[in-house]
């Protein structure tokens, strides 16, 4: 019997290749454990159509708009069913059994998704998963969206520090980081500054006291 190999197989061949086997090898083993497919006109035409659309799915990129919190967790998340209905809406008709997920998305970005065509043909699509249209376009881009939304929220945090109305410059934060400087600088001067008056007064003082006593000694 001919056979088409849909993977390696040890002394057969590889994925694709048309080989052929006795009979009962490929009834009992082969066929049941989904490793090959009868070597027939619709199989090997089932591959040709599947290459042709391969050729047009490959590589394409397909926005899916939803909604999320501020660290772009999804409110919800994006299954198979939710892309093969978007592939289906864009004219590749899908099933849900052919997209491969590990897990559902759940956070926003772009996320390569394999969709399995035929047992020997997978395209790779890419999903733009956005808040809306604009922001799909900017992560096509290469933008990462929910960086500056964090960067916004650290601007807001320090906005609310101040109380409304009041203005702050870079000036008014410098005098008051300088001020105590300046202060401890003056101090010692002005300490100096007093105690030569108080040295000039009592030498005066002390004169004066000298002329009334030879005065009185007159």
């Amino acid at each position: 019997m001919q056979i088409v190999l849909l993977e390696r197989i040890a002394k057969l061949g590889q994925m694709g290749d048309v080989v052929s086997v006795k009979d009962g090898y490929a009834r009992n083993y082969l066929l049941p454990q989904g490793k090959a497919l009868r070597a027939n006109k619709a199989n090997l035409e089932r591959k040709a159509d599947a290459e042709a659309v391969d050729g047009k799915l490959n590589g394409e990129s397909f926005v899916v708009i939803r909604q999320s919190g501020d660290t772009g967790q999804l409110y919800g998340s994006v299954t198979t069913r939710d892309i093969s209905e978007l592939l289906s809406q864009n004219g590749f008709e899908t099933a849900r059994n052919q997209i491969i997920l590990a897990e559902p998305i759940k956070i926003l970005g772009l996320h390569d998704v394999n969709v399995v065509l035929h047992p020997e043909v997978t395209s790779t699509v890419t999903v733009n998963v956005a808040r809306t249209e604009e922001e799909a376009e900017r992560q096509a881009a290469g933008e990462d969206v929910t960086a500056e939304q964090a960067d916004e929220e650290d601007t807001i945090a320090v906005e609310e520090v101040f109380d409304d109305g009041v203005e702050v410059s870079l000036d008014d934060a410098e005098a008051s980081e300088d001020a105590p400087a300046e202060e401890a600088a003056e101090a010692p001067v002005e300490e100096a500054e007093e105690a030569v008056a108080e040295e000039a007064t009592e030498a005066e003082t002390e004169e004066e006291s000298s002329d009334d006593k030879e005065e009185t000694e007159e």
